[in-house]
């Protein structure tokens, strides 16, 4: 891929300065008859309740979770794990599925909506931060180390996508996690910064933190923030990147699609950048250790270099994973490819 056509699906992805204001319901429109507000992509285990729950932040940001448990469980006090993913996705979809699958085998499992997106409070709505992405993850392990059914001691992280970078920076920073796993890991700063295999220019770079700065003084003179259209387009015309197909096939359709969605009926601020590229977030990953991390990626994911970037430099015990001819939105659904028994494996060894 050239390097401005790379700029340009980083920028639509996760940025979105090229694109206009517009508020985007066409999908909502057409999926109406199918999806409600309350719709789940994926049924709820019949050995396992979800209820909906709520927690604060740090910075006072009320979240929204939905807290999976074990039928018959027990009295002994379960370990626990904090989900969530990917970047731009909501409770009801991918992490909502990893919950559902991790409380049958035994855990305690919350699926969240970070700050501003989803069910969870934060104004303006669709932004994105290094910092309070990360605490977002601190914040599900306040929540989950007061619940009497839970050991605090025994608690570990799934960051899926986009949220494997901020699950990875706070179990660097928050040593009450004992564990840590991500899957399709991306490390949304870097590639808001630097696009896809750091293809960007320092020129580049600067030309769209130019758009996004003059941005800020035509948000400032309306009073409220821009945003672009939908990360994801309503329609493929065939000659998109394979990834960006895989995207649409997840978000665009009744596989994945959900009306909270930011990826699949929303969009971010046009300035959603300003923290994400100025803020790297994994400079301290080697202090993971010795709490073990575990790395899972496709074989044919475009985000598969993430992951091996970072087994690279992290320190012992860590384990990299890759799933054969698998792509980076298999990881999302694809319970039959989804390496549920080795995340058990992991969690429990390491759990303890």
């Amino acid at each position: 891929m050239k390097r401005l056509s790379v700029l340009a699906v980083v920028s639509l992805m996760l940025l979105g300065q090229s694109c206009t204001q517009h508020t985007n319901n066409r999908n909502s429109e057409k999926m109406n008859d199918t999806v409600k507000t309350e719709y789940y992509t994926f049924e709820l285990s019949d050995k396992v309740t979800r209820e909906k729950v709520t927690f604060k932040n740090r910075y006072g940001i009320t979240l929204s979770g939905d807290l999976y448990i074990p039928k018959n469980h027990g009295n002994e006090p379960l370990a626990a794990l904090a989900i969530s993913g990917p970047f731009g996705a909501v409770k009801e979809q991918s992490s909502g599925l990893y919950a559902n699958q991790m409380a049958e085998r035994g855990f305690i499992a919350l699926a969240f909506d970070p700050s501003y997106t989803g069910e969870s409070g934060g104004e303006p709505r669709n932004i994105a931060s290094s910092d309070i992405n990360t605490e977002d993850f601190s914040a599900a392990v306040d929540f989950l180390g007061i619940q009497k059914n839970i050991d605090r001691n025994k608690i570990g992280i799934i960051g899926i996508c986009g949220f494997g970078g901020f699950a990875l920076n706070a179990t660097a920073i928050d040593k009450r996690v004992k564990a840590v796993a991500t899957t399709s890991m991306y490390d949304i700063p870097r590639a808001s910064s630097k696009g896809y295999y750091d293809k960007v220019s320092l020129e580049e770079r600067t030309k769209t933190l130019e758009q996004m700065s003059q941005q800020r003084w035509k948000d400032a003179e309306t009073g409220t923030l821009a945003y672009g259209n939908c990360p994801n387009p309503d329609t493929l015309k065939g000659d998109e990147p394979q990834f960006v197909k895989d995207y649409f096939n997840y978000y665009k359709t009744k596989r994945g699609f959900h009306t909270r969605s930011i990826n699949s009926n929303a969009a971010w601020t046009l300035t959603n950048g300003f923290s994400l590229m100025n803020m790297p977030i994994l400079s301290y990953i080697k202090e993971i250790s010795p709490r073990p991390i575990l790395l899972i990626a496709g074989e044919n994911a475009h985000s598969r270099y993430f992951s091996e970037d970072i087994y690279k430099i992290a320190s012992e015990p860590k384990e990299l994973m890759i799933i054969p001819n698998a792509v980076h939105v298999d990881l999302y659904d694809k319970v039959d490819i989804i390496p549920f028994s080795k995340l058990e494996t992991f969690f429990k060894d390491n759990l303890k």
